[in-house]
């Protein structure tokens, strides 16, 4: 079951629906805070892993959301909007994020080149980016990219 359903505009920005409102929150956080960022998307993708591992992380902290996770939950707040506050399972925001990045990286190419490997598929380049950022293997390397 699909969470949250995520487009590129005509302007080309990231958008969403969902169909239970609930949701909401969610999604707006990915095309806020990730956006067209898949390095961000990456970031979002290694507190989950390090999560699922038992590892604490700290939490998420943007000019729009706070969110706080733990292997159970994970809690949402917009800081403009006080409607766009949710709890969700783990699961629910996990598979939500790897979704996102599923939406990125089958995006069409963009005519940019980039400055850090341009003969790279982007998602590769964006995982060897994270990698030499982080000093450590992306844990979803070859999983979702």
């Amino acid at each position: 079951m699909t969470i949250v359903r995520f487009w590129v505009s005509d302007l080309g920005t990231p958008r969403f629906e969902v169909d239970d409102q609930r949701f909401r929150a969610l999604g707006a956080w990915a095309v806020i805070d990730i956006s067209s960022l898949m390095g961000v998307c990456l970031g979002a993708l290694a507190m989950v892993d390090d999560v699922a591992r038992g590892r604490a992380v700290e939490p998420w902290s943007s000019a729009h959301y706070d969110l706080t996770l733990n292997r159970h939950r994970v809690m949402f707040s917009n800081r403009w909007a006080d409607d766009e506050r949710g709890e969700y399972t783990f699961a629910e925001y996990r598979q939500v994020v790897e979704d996102y990045l599923k939406f990125l990286v089958s995006r069409p190419v963009s005519g940019y080149v980039r400055d850090y490997w341009p003969e790279l598929p982007e998602a590769e380049a964006e995982v060897r980016l994270w990698e030499e950022t982080w000093h450590r293997a992306h844990p979803y390397r070859g999983r979702l990219c």
